[in-house]
């Protein structure tokens, strides 16, 4: 970052050079706060209100007739949303759909995948996965009959914290029948590299799929290109579709005959859904893996939210998340690091391997410094034991939030503030 120093002013200069500068008016950003939460709930953007209270409109206007007559019709409303979506993800318009939730997507394509046969039995997944794939997973396998504590083989970091690829490739063995790996690490911010892996699946014969989460709308992907078999990720951290907003599945056109192995009427051939026919004939596109009707008003958070993010373009975003986190970093190692601060950066330096947040560890009161940025308007988290995570979403986040929030963590352990603070974790930290 060429000409870097610590004071606000280059802050300053940043943004007056940000060409994605201007879509921050497009959200309600909180007054007085430092939104840095991204990669867990994105703000609401003026277009998902519009579109929500259009959705209420037509509701209130048509009743039932707004399957068919909305604009867009309700009908379609989870294919077309899925179209729009495999633009950020290298994929053709039918094989996206938007659809369930998170967990359900890897219940569904799990279902759909996972074929034990013989000796090939076991799940490969990541130790450092959020929880609820590894739930799924562990769920799936003893519907099979399967003991997860055997037959789901995780593979944990190194000893500077971070997963090797090498390592998860080393793991394809002849005992794999599947393989689901998140594409950046919920804890410590680390983008695997997807095109790597998926080819190394592909060469043993074992499909693979990705959780990609903390990624899509903030890393560009390119799955048919990559040749990943499926995907899925959801729609209220970087997508800005709002809390508990439906998510997205991605299945690969060369798969849309294997059939779901969830399904419901939602899935059926379009023209034929309202058949009612006893036996379930699917869609062949990713639509088919739709089981219910989708929840509209959900859905329609979602179309608006994404208009913002297709006017910035995926690799405008990715490039300015990256100017985020490297001016995060760079702060932190000239301010942050030092004692009494101690701050230790957990997330990988290298550009390639980074996604669109920066983890920050420290040995003690991780939780307590945290809270105490609470009322200074600093909103981030914490993931224990160590961890604060601090999210910039290029949609909205500015520079100078980036150097107000490396700021309050110095006032705050400058003033002893944190110890002020009860210890105990709340239930949502």
């Amino acid at each position: 970052m060429q000409g870097f120093t610590t004071d606000e002013a280059f802050a300053a200069e940043l943004d007056a050079a940000d060409p994605l500068a201007p879509l921050r008016e497009r959200f309600h950003v909180p007054p007085e706060t430092v939104y840095l939460l991204g990669n867990s709930l994105g703000l609401q953007s003026r277009d998902a209100e519009q579109a929500v209270t259009r959705a209420m409109g037509e509701w209130r206007d048509r009743a039932i007739g707004g399957w068919l007559d909305a604009d867009p019709p309700w009908f379609w409303l989870a294919e077309r949303l899925g179209a729009r979506a495999a633009k950020l993800v290298g994929a053709e318009p039918d094989e996206v759909v938007c659809t369930g939730t998170t967990t359900y997507n890897v219940h569904s394509l799990a279902a759909t995948f996972y074929r034990p046969s013989g000796r090939r039995t076991r799940i490969l997944g990541c130790a450092l996965e959020f929880p609820t794939d590894l739930y799924a997973l562990g769920s799936q396998l003893r519907l099979h009959g399967l003991d997860p504590r055997e037959h789901l083989a995780l593979v944990g970091a190194a000893d500077d914290g971070f997963v090797r690829e090498d390592e998860l490739i080393a793991r394809m063995t002849g005992d794999v029948a599947l393989v689901v790996l998140p594409t950046v690490l919920y804890r410590s911010g680390q983008l695997l590299d997807v095109a790597r892996l998926a080819a190394a699946a592909r060469d043993r014969g074992i499909p693979i799929g990705f959780d990609g989460s903390h990624s899509v709308g903030v890393v560009p992907h390119r799955f048919d290109e990559w040749g990943v078999d499926f995907a899925l990720w959801c729609g209220y951290k970087y997508l800005c579709g709002g809390p508990g907003a439906p998510a997205f599945l991605y299945v690969a056109r060369r798969h849309f005959d294997r059939g779901p192995g969830l399904a419901g009427w939602f899935g059926c051939v379009k023209e034929r859904q309202f058949d009612l026919a006893p036996d379930f004939e699917h869609a062949r596109c990713a639509g088919g893996w739709q089981v219910s009707s989708p929840g509209i008003l959900g859905a329609a958070a979602v179309d608006g939210a994404l208009a913002v993010l297709e006017q910035a373009g995926v690799e405008r975003v990715r490039e300015k998340s990256l100017r985020l986190t490297e001016y995060l970093i760079r702060l932190v190692d000239a301010r942050l690091a030092d004692a009494p601060y101690d701050f230790r950066v957990a997330t990988p330096r290298e550009p390639q391997r980074r996604g669109g947040h920066v983890a920050l560890t420290r040995e003690a009161d991780a939780l307590r410094i945290k809270e105490a940025l609470a009322p200074r308007g600093v909103v981030c988290d914490f993931r224990p034991p160590d961890t604060i995570r601090l999210a910039p979403s290029p949609l909205y986040t500015s520079f100078r939030d980036v150097h107000a929030a490396v700021r309050h963590l110095r006032e705050v352990i400058d003033g002893h503030e944190h110890e002020r603070i009860d210890p105990h974790r709340r239930a949502v930290s």
